[in-house]
């Protein structure tokens, strides 16, 4: 538990779109999100998606919006307990795959030790980069 925040911790990671209906291809249907809560209508709507154990995408619809700045934020990554059949799934869907599926160990300097995942990411519809990681820990 942090001290600071007590039971809090990761929500969500909010990104503008100029395409909702390819965001929305995306996140729902070849990611599986969900829709959790919805407002306002075109050509400003808002959603908060649910990708699962707790943690939401928000998107906001913004028709001027220029795509990324690559400002502060380098990429989100998603929890999964099935990496390459989402590497799969993203494949087919057209989207780009910017580092194939692979298995990395991050050393740790906490005493942990080392700590053995498979990543891969993709660009998103709105030229986000996406890190999918699946971790036994």
């Amino acid at each position: 538990m942090n001290p600071i925040l007590g039971g809090g911790g990761f929500h969500h990671v909010c990104m503008k779109t100029r395409d909702w209906d390819a965001t929305m291809r995306f996140y729902k249907d070849t990611l599986g999100c969900t829709d959790k809560i919805g407002w306002r209508e075109a050509p400003q709507r808002a959603v908060m998606l649910d990708a699962g154990d707790g943690n939401y995408i928000e998107v906001f619809e913004d028709l001027a919006y220029s795509g990324p700045t690559n400002g502060a934020i380098y990429h989100f990554a998603l929890r999964t307990t099935r990496l390459d059949e989402v590497a799969a799934r993203v494949r087919a869907a057209g989207h780009k795959i910017t580092v194939e599926p692979r298995d990395v160990t991050i050393q740790s300097n906490n005493g942990v030790g080392a700590v053995p995942v498979r990543i891969f990411f993709c660009e998103g519809p709105n030229g986000e980069s996406i890190e999918f990681m699946q971790s036994a820990l």
